[in-house]
């Protein structure tokens, strides 16, 4: 006699079984369609929505149109459930070429229409992609931008931008002007996180960063020889418990109200500057109230004299191409660390 094996999993409310299917990639969501009545609609009321490279290298010039129309079921249907993340990411084909005419600004719209809490755009052409909604948006915690191609992608942030509600925010590879930093940081009134990955700044007298809300900050830079690295960095952020910075001596750094900061990365390398030394001994003065410091130089472009008393750091890792005459240097900033309990020395 055969088992009757009862289907325990379909009983579940629909709110859960759409929370399940939210871990699984777009096209098996979809494929549980086929189980039963009640499934055949529960993918359209998914709460994530991601669109990868993978998915994107399975299209043929026959069922593009087909994808197209399941797209806008999928994202632009009134009456659906608001959306916790939609993220949509390039390979070696991209979203928004000109093959498919992808209507990837409507996408973006419509996932900001449906509330959408976080956004993840890894793309090639990213600058031209990016609808003016984007920037006025009260629903997005968490904004990814990653532009995928080699040469980075200009944003052109506008006058009205604001996103109130907004936490975090990620940006990598990306050409940066002057304006639009300050645009993006000051009207982000509750930031949190705050990252430039690899990102190329601009025509820029200063990189002005204040936000009290701010609690990490990463500023891994593109260190690249012929770029212009006069601006000052400012920074005021006092709830700010990590750092990192990486990239070459600016022209001038002024830090202020660093306080609650608990841990510090940085990785600073001299081009030319006139006052290198200087510059560089202001960013260290700047965090000296940090408990764990990790710092990689390519040479040694601190004055010693002028260091201040590290007096909360009890934690130091030195990267750096052996000693090649930095002992001196080395033993002398320790003497300015009278509490620390781990030193670690890193030779890369």
């Amino acid at each position: 006699m055969a088992m009757c094996v009862e289907d325990r999993i379909s009983s579940f409310p629909d709110y859960i079984l759409c929370h399940i299917l939210s871990f699984l990639p777009i096209k098996e969501a979809v494929r549980t369609s086929i189980i039963s009545t009640k499934w055949r609609c529960l993918f359209s009321s998914i709460s994530t929505i991601e669109f990868d490279h993978c998915l994107l290298s399975g299209l043929t010039d026959r069922n593009v149109d087909s994808f197209k129309n399941f797209v806008d079921r999928l994202l632009k249907f009134p009456d659906q459930v608001s959306l916790d993340c939609f993220r949509l990411s390039d390979g070696i084909s991209s979203w928004n070429d000109e093959d498919h005419d992808f209507d990837v600004s409507g996408w973006i719209c419509a996932a900001l229409c449906r509330g959408v809490k976080e956004i993840d755009l890894q793309l090639d052409n990213l600058g031209d992609t990016l609808p003016a909604l984007l920037f006025t948006c009260h629903s997005l915690l968490t904004l990814t931008l990653e532009a995928k191609c080699f040469q980075g992608s200009k944003i052109e942030v506008p006058s009205d931008f604001c996103l109130g509600n907004l936490k975090a925010l990620y940006l990598t590879s990306l050409v940066l002007f002057g304006d639009s930093i300050h645009r993006l940081i000051s009207n982000c009134h509750v930031l949190e996180d705050l990252a430039f990955i690899e990102c190329f700044i601009a025509y820029a007298g200063a990189l002005n960063i204040q936000t009290p809300s701010l609690k990490s900050l990463v500023l891994d830079l593109d260190v690249v020889e012929y770029r212009n690295y006069n601006y000052v960095v400012v920074i005021n952020a006092p709830n700010l418990v990590y750092f990192q910075y990486t990239d070459a001596v600016a022209e001038g750094y002024a830090l202020s109200n660093m306080k609650s900061l608990e841990k510090a990365d940085i990785s600073i390398y001299r081009f030319d500057s006139s006052d290198c030394e200087t510059s560089a001994t202001h960013l260290i003065q700047g965090i000296c109230t940090v408990r764990s410091l990790s710092l990689t130089i390519d040479e040694v472009i601190f004055r010693t004299c002028r260091l201040p008393i590290f007096h909360n750091l009890i934690e130091f890792e030195y990267r750096g191409l052996g000693f090649n005459g930095r002992e001196t240097w080395l033993v002398e900033f320790l003497h300015c660390a009278p509490n620390l309990k781990t030193l670690t020395l890193n030779f890369l």
